[in-house]
């Protein structure tokens, strides 16, 4: 008897049909083609990115989003309904058991044919005679259980934890996104508030040229018609400026959003210009990093996990399904006798189910199951090659801004350097004010196109840092695997 139970459990654990998930091994380049350094950064680095910038601000804004965002939250509640799900299909495992009762007050048809006494059609009746009246009483139970003999239950379940894992994976997915997007929305804040300082610099050096003009205009040295050009020129300088100002209260109400707020609610907070943070050098790493870091990745993986699942489940309709039903009860037509000894009923079953023709519906589900774990390989392998596109794209793009930059900078300095040289010389009298101007137009130009680069830079860095899949808190632990 024993070894027929063994026997029996052997087969039991070994009938679990459908393929068994491997996960897949993809070949990734051995380091990155733009990278310097393949020296990475550790995972707490990459986990909170953004504090090495030095601006607690910015640290704040972050820590806030990823703790109230709307988005955040949603892949949270998404997460609750997978897990939901994965009990559900794992409650078919169970036996199922219901309760029900039911009293049934009946009269037979004075036209109708006598029940012989004890008759199946009348539960405890007296002689079922025409015209007779009677109450049934009957509280009882419903059992059933299907054996998972060929796994179906086992891999449904299979599928539902692997896409509570997906969920899991999309969340931290979202964290990365919402990081880098309030970090490249407060870089981008940053920038507009510099350039409003320049074009303030800029504007009210027009305005000074627009006196020297007037005053030639006075002298009979011009006429008013560079008057009115130059006083075009200022209308467009504070034109620019109230463009950039708006562009700058845009930002401060996306920042609002992210973190979860009303748009008005960090204009106090934000109004204030502060100096653009510096990006820090950043490490790259290993292409290989990328398949533990990038949630992504790890999301499309799981993805294909479940639909390696459900091929198993698709399979199981081929075979047979058992299951056992039981439905003891009490049954009396009298509410005195309903506990008596001889009011029990019951009746026991076993089933089997096996449909052995259905014009080809199990193995078209089966193809479909076969073509979505497919699809789901296919789009694994596509998160992996986009992963290694949009770190080589950052880093390209990190090394142009820092190239740009310093190119930009050495321009400044020999800017106002000759903007110095034009001061002294006018003071000589040597030149007119109105070279001064030029020489200072130059410098102002100069300085927001390294204010733009720099803000290219901080902005590129965080994608970067995106990229590389940093801004999920659980990065830095041990675990995470799902």
């Amino acid at each position: 008897m024993r070894r027929a139970v063994a026997i029996g459990a052997v087969l039991l654990a070994g009938c679990t049909v459908g393929p068994n998930y491997q996960r897949p091994q993809l070949s990734v380049p051995g380091q990155f083609a733009e990278a310097e350094s393949q020296t990475g950064g550790s995972d707490a680095e990459v986990a909170t990115w953004w504090t090495g910038f030095g601006d607690p601000q910015l640290s704040d804004l972050v820590n806030r989003a990823l703790a109230q965002n709307l988005d955040v939250e949603t892949a949270a509640a998404r997460i609750s309904e997978a897990r939901a799900r994965e009990q559900v299909a794992g409650a078919a495992a169970q036996p199922q058991v219901g309760a029900q009762a039911s009293v049934t007050r009946q009269r037979i048809s004075e036209n109708a044919i006598p029940v012989p006494p004890g008759s199946g059609g009348q539960q405890g009746g007296a002689f079922g005679l025409p015209g007779a009246e009677f109450t049934t009483w009957r509280p009882g139970i419903d059992a059933s259980w299907e054996i998972d003999l060929f796994g179906r239950t086992r891999r449904s379940v299979e599928a539902a934890r692997a896409r509570t894992g997906a969920a899991t994976w999309t969340r931290r997915a979202v964290q990365v996104s919402v990081a880098a997007e309030v970090a490249t929305t407060y870089f981008e804040l940053r920038t507009l508030q510099a350039r409003i300082a320049n074009a303030q610099g800029e504007m009210a050096r027009q305005k000074r040229f627009e006196q020297i003009v007037a005053a030639r205009v006075r002298g009979g040295l011009v006429s008013g018609q560079d008057l009115e050009q130059q006083a075009s020129e200022v209308s467009a300088a504070a034109a620019a400026l109230e463009a950039l100002q708006g562009r700058a209260e845009v930002q401060i109400h996306a920042l609002g959003v992210l973190t979860g707020d009303t748009p008005e609610s960090l204009i106090a907070q934000l109004a204030v210009p502060k100096a653009l943070p510096t990006a820090p050098i950043i490490p790259a790493g290993l292409p290989s990093d990328l398949l533990r870091r990038r949630p992504d990745i790890r999301s499309a993986e799981r993805e294909l996990a479940a639909s390696t699942a459900d091929i198993g489940v698709a399979v199981a309709d081929l075979y047979p399904r058992f299951s056992l039903t039981a439905a003891p009860a009490l049954v009396s037509t009298a509410l005195g006798s309903l506990l008596a000894w001889g009011s029990r009923s019951f009746s026991v079953g076993a089933a089997v189910s096996w449909p052995l023709f259905n014009g080809g519906r199990t193995r078209g589900n089966i193809a479909v199951a076969n073509a979505r774990q497919e699809q789901a390989l296919i789009a694994y392998r596509r998160t992996v090659l986009r992963a290694l596109q949009d770190v080589e794209d950052s880093l390209s793009r990190t090394e142009a801004d820092r190239e740009q930059l310093a190119a930009f900078e050495a321009a400044l300095g020999r800017s106002a350097r000759a903007e110095d040289i034009a001061r002294t010389r006018y003071r000589g009298g040597l030149v007119t004010y109105s070279d001064v101007l030029a020489a200072q137009a130059r410098r102002l130009s100069l300085e927001g196109q390294v204010i733009d680069t720099k803000g290219a830079l901080a902005r590129d860095s965080a994608g970067l840092f995106k990229a590389m899949g940093g801004g999920w808190p659980e990065l830095t632990q041990a675990g995470g695997e799902q």
